[in-house]
């Protein structure tokens, strides 16, 4: 599975990317999960099965539902807690439960 987790600058959410990639199981090392700015989506979203927004960016889910929404891959916010406290498990799990929805 990919991910791309969105924020404003991509720089506050590759802490929590690395996070995410500690959680991962033995059968899932080949995953990929980066980090991007939200204005550079469109460069990158072909290329993963799921896409997380940072809280700091929550206000723009209802654009890029809008313009992505038709690929087909899952949209969400990160919830804030997790997302602050660095919880990459949690945020792996809610990744993985958009997916198989």
């Amino acid at each position: 599975m990919n991910i791309i987790l969105v924020c404003a600058g991509g720089m506050s959410t590759s802490i929590l990317v690395t996070k995410m990639k500690k959680a991962l199981a033995p059968e899932q090392q080949d995953w990929n999960i980066e980090a991007h700015p939200i204005g550079e989506l469109s460069e990158y979203i072909d290329r993963f099965d799921v896409v997380l927004l940072g809280p700091q960016v929550s206000h723009k889910l209802k654009s890029v539902e809008k313009e992505f929404g038709p690929t087909g891959k899952p949209i969400a916010v990160i919830n804030s807690l997790d997302y602050g406290m660095g919880k990459g498990d949690k945020v792996l799990r809610f990744a993985m439960d958009l997916k198989s929805n």
